[in-house]
């Protein structure tokens, strides 16, 4: 073989070699993507795709795996699996995984058997009936460190507007998942899923500011509340499908999306009534 016909070969396969990890690299990111938009929702879902880059070697898929086991959030809460998920990230300098090597005080190398092959991770007791069977409570236990600001926000706007705290919390777990930049295919944003018209209604300027969006949604809720005498059944349903919607059907609307909001309500809320109309706070 020449040096002409060498030297062409091993640029061929330099190029084949890059484009090859572009490749990997491009496939990664679309999976991180793809968890980071289930995480609020399901993150044990989140989890399996977080297993499935750091096989790939993602840093990034390895450090959020070791959030998800260091919260018990979709997966059992371990220290030990957390710990070695973000040591093997630091050591390849990851710097917020060493941050989190730094907090958790822990040293293990025990890496969770679906980064190690391809199956997938334990689920969570949270997540082992599915999400939508939670209790406000299960839920609210299970929610990151981070987020329990979120928590007594909402408690104390509700309470500044008369509406039951637990009430505005089940509407925010079931609309968001504490997810205070979520927005859907529809346009609803922030904690409490606003739709733009709705946020102009209640005077909100910013929905994605976490404290307009709740006291926007909870003066809605109040609204709600008043309009249907404490009926949380017609208040979820009319939160989720619009009060025209309820007025019409003169009751639930026949939608699977909406009739399936009510039921998570109810069960987060645990209670058909609102607890003020009740005498109860």
């Amino acid at each position: 073989m020449s040096r002409l016909t060498s030297l062409i070969f091993l640029t061929f396969l330099y190029c084949s070699a890059s484009y090859a990890y572009t490749d990997i690299e491009e496939g990664q990111q679309k999976l991180l993507t793809k968890a980071g938009k289930l995480e609020p929702l399901n993150p044990w879902e989140s989890a399996v795709l977080y297993c499935k880059a750091a096989r790939n070697g993602s840093l990034e898929a390895y450090y959020r795996l070791g959030m998800l086991f260091a919260f018990g959030q979709g997966v059992p809460e371990n220290r030990e699996v957390a710990a070695s998920l973000f040591a093997t990230a630091a050591q390849q300098g990851h710097s917020e995984a060493g941050k989190m090597l730094e907090t958790i005080l822990y040293s293990s190398d025990k890496l969770p058997d679906c980064v190690l092959s391809n199956t997938k991770p334990p689920r969570g007791q949270l997540y082992s009936r599915g999400f939508n069977d939670a209790t406000l409570d299960a839920v609210l236990s299970s929610l990151r460190k981070d987020r329990h600001w979120i928590i007594n926000m909402v408690k104390q706007i509700a309470s500044w507007h008369q509406v039951d705290p637990r009430l505005a919390l089940s509407i925010v777990s079931v609309e968001s998942a504490f997810q205070v930049n979520a927005r859907s295919k529809a346009n609803a944003m922030g904690l409490m899923q606003l739709i733009p018209s709705t946020a102009t209604r209640f005077s909100v300027r910013d929905a994605f500011d976490a404290s307009q969006n709740v006291k926007g949604g909870v003066r809605y809720l109040r609204w709600l509340l008043d309009r249907y005498n404490g009926d949380i059944e017609l208040v979820a349903a009319a939160y989720n499908a619009g009060e025209g919607a309820v007025d019409k059907y003169k009751g639930i609307p026949p939608y699977p999306e909406t009739q399936n909001y009510v039921n998570k309500v109810i069960h987060r809320y645990q209670s058909r009534r609102h607890a003020f109309n009740l005498g109860k706070l």
